[in-house]
């Protein structure tokens, strides 16, 4: 009885384990892990008509990209990686972004044996695969908007001059490479999570351009301050002639000005 308790509870441990994300986080179960997938150069990849996810046309793998991830199903498991020969990450199928979930039958180039009978132009039965326990977690999986989609990422081509021996293989390495040479800012909250688990979120170019400011105005020149007449005959500068009563009187108008004066006094004597 004692060796059957601790059987059960050793099992409900792992189930736990299993559907828990670890952490708190987007349910990385293993990370760094080797999926038995071989690619020695750069895929090509083409869109999936009306779905923000990328699939490797003529692969012999599941093989998708999604929000600056590469995603890869193989057998029961998820895995992601942000480099397209990995390492990759082990994700928990309760953690799956929606629209890898949502991408149609035919676009899985080896799909599994659970596969059989469904529709080819319709998303998996994701539902009737993982059981209520995860259709009731994921209820929105199969209720996303095709409209409402977001943009595709950026395929990162740079990753194409990686090949062979040039490939980097430790996570260092194409952190510090992909910090140079990729800029996107993910969207999808399980991106995110996963990104900010492994302490390298990518950034996007809008925040990387220097802030441009407006072209500025030339300040307009200040008009020069009348200077006052004290001032300025402090100063020596002439004045300008006054015009009026104020203006001096030429010889001619004083001689006229003093014969009228001699007119005027000379009928006040004849009165």
């Amino acid at each position: 009885m004692q060796r059957l308790l601790v059987l059960l509870v050793v099992a409900f441990g792992f189930l736990g384990s299993a559907c828990a994300p670890v952490g708190g986080s987007v349910g990385v179960r293993g990370p760094n892990v080797s999926v038995g997938i071989r690619v020695s150069s750069y895929p090509r990849l083409a869109r999936v008509p009306g779905y923000p996810v990328y699939y490797a046309p003529g692969f012999g793998w599941n093989y998708f990209f999604y929000d600056g991830l590469y995603w890869v199903l193989e057998g029961d498991n998820w895995y992601a990686s942000s480099w397209y020969g990995g390492p990759w990450d082990v994700i928990d199928p309760f953690y799956v972004p929606v629209y890898v979930l949502r991408v149609p039958v035919r676009y899985y180039n080896q799909p599994p044996a659970y596969f059989r009978g469904w529709r080819a132009d319709g998303p998996p039965r994701w539902d009737e695969h993982w059981g209520r326990d995860w259709s009731t977690r994921r209820s929105d999986w199969n209720q996303a908007d095709r409209r409402a989609a977001p943009p595709p990422a950026p395929l990162p081509d740079y990753q194409r001059q990686y090949s062979g021996e040039r490939y980097p293989r430790t996570p260092e390495q194409q952190r510090s490479i992909q910090a140079d040479r990729y800029r996107h800012e993910p969207r999808d909250p399980v991106t995110q999570q996963y990104w900010q688990q492994r302490g390298d979120v990518p950034r996007s170019r809008a925040e990387e351009r220097p802030t441009q400011r407006g072209p500025q105005r030339p300040r307009p020149e200040e008009a020069p301050t009348a200077t006052p007449p004290q001032e300025r005959a402090q100063r020596g500068e002439a004045q300008a002639p006054q015009r009026g009563r104020q203006q001096e009187d030429t010889p001619g108008e004083q001689g006229r000005g003093r014969q009228d004066k001699e007119d005027k006094e000379g009928n006040r004597g004849r009165r």
